[in-house]
């Protein structure tokens, strides 16, 4: 039986993974309608004015603005209609004193023309209109290139595109650009136990469970998971396993095997294969989680237990994810709340509780880390400090949401 080495602080472990999980390099062309999420890997250069021309602000009359300057309710400027401009139409006609051209709004401005009357200041009889309130030059017209220069860098380099920035892409004309490839994600459950869903059980196994709360956490991380078949608790398995893993993927995420039970094998592989750099951590729950870079790809081995798994996973794998995936760190939202009950902390290590959020109340979930609805029921988590025997009940606390 191998034991554990030196428990490691939960800010130290945060600081060994993020050091060794760096982002992709791979990059592959996508449709602008399937990059929603993705991350840019290159700058994005202006290849049009936009708007590409002068284009009226209002639905109304392009005028001379000098003909208007005298305009009231009383004493309304009437000028001549000679044109009319809808929606995409071009201008054939240029504008001259005295005269007004009915234009729709987004429309090319006319030829002579440098502002637009609103059509609620103004009224139409046969070919003259009166105008009611006077314009000053450019007012209701949107001006070519007021929005983007052609030349110009609208979006930069590993930018994540959301739909905003997707518009922008449209507005240039793009159908294709080029993006970082999400990272792919081995996860390989471990356990002699363990059974794939959809096949019947029977005594003494379980659901793999951990294969898809892992697989959601990869998915809302911006990787791409891939499940492998359930490696067993021999030598044989487990090598053959992990070397397709690592052939194929970015990176590897172990589940169960990675105690100190006579049957957790998997340790001496990343030791024979590779550098371990954590092997146990100062926290509660999650203590038997393991970190390894072997050839060159990082390992990560969470605990079998479902809710120390996902609460690891939440904790370790999402950031190590969105980093490699060139994405920002996740933006927690966190809730002022008041404890429900007593809970004792633990002495020497750091414990994230699970909490399900009741109007300021954060109740805990008092559910052992084998059990999956510990983090199913939960809203969120609080962090109890090391060395932090008691809590009381209505003793504030900040909680972090899932």
């Amino acid at each position: 039986m191998k034991l554990f080495g030196e428990l490691v602080p939960f800010e130290t472990a945060q600081d060994i993974i993020e050091r060794y999980t760096l982002p992709v390099e791979h990059t592959q062309g996508l449709g602008i309608d399937a990059a929603l999420g993705r991350v840019l890997a290159e700058d994005i250069i202006a290849l049009h004015y936009t708007p590409p021309f002068n284009r009226a602000g209002m639905d109304g009359y392009a005028v001379i603005s000098g003909d208007t300057t005298s305009a009231s309710k009383q004493n309304p400027e009437k000028l001549k209609l000679v044109d009319t401009l809808y929606a995409g139409s071009i201008p054939t006609v240029k504008l001259s004193a005295g005269e007004c051209i009915q234009i729709a709004t987004g429309t090319q401005m006319p030829v002579g023309a440098d502002a637009v009357v609103m059509v609620e200041y103004t009224e139409r009889q046969g070919d003259e209109v009166s105008i009611f309130k006077p314009v000053s030059s450019l007012d209701n017209v949107g001006l070519k290139g007021e929005d983007i220069k052609k030349g110009d860098v609208v979006l930069k380099h590993s930018v994540c595109l959301d739909a905003g920035k997707i518009g922008v892409l449209a507005s240039q004309g793009l159908r294709l650009i080029k993006v970082y490839q999400r990272p792919v994600v081995a996860i390989l459950p471990t356990g002699e136990e363990i059974v794939e869903i959809g096949k019947k059980l029977k005594p003494g196994q379980i659901y793999g469970i951990n294969s898809h709360t892992l697989s959601a956490v990869v998915k809302e991380s911006g990787g791409l998971p891939v499940i492998f078949p359930i490696t067993r608790d021999n030598i044989e398995s487990i090598k053959t396993n992990l070397a397709k893993a690592l052939d194929e993927a970015d990176i590897v995420v172990t589940s169960g095997g990675s105690s100190v039970g006579e049957k957790d094998l998997i340790i001496n592989i990343l030791e024979e294969w590779g550098k371990v750099l954590l092997h146990g951590r100062k926290i509660k729950s999650g203590k038997p989680t393991t970190f390894a870079v072997v050839r060159g790809k990082p390992v990560l081995g969470m605990p079998g237990y479902p809710t120390s798994c996902l609460m690891n996973a939440y904790l370790f794998l999402g950031p190590a994810i969105r980093r490699m995936a060139h994405l920002p760190p996740k933006r927690n939202i966190e809730v002022d709340a008041k404890l429900g009950e007593r809970v004792t902390g633990s002495v020497s290590r750091k414990q994230f509780l699970p909490v399900k959020i009741e109007g300021d109340i954060a109740q805990p979930i008092f559910k052992k880390s084998r059990a999956i609805t510990g983090t199913a029921k939960a809203d969120g988590y609080i962090i109890i400090a090391e060395n932090t025997s008691i809590m009381e009940k209505d003793e504030p606390v900040m909680v972090t949401l899932f």
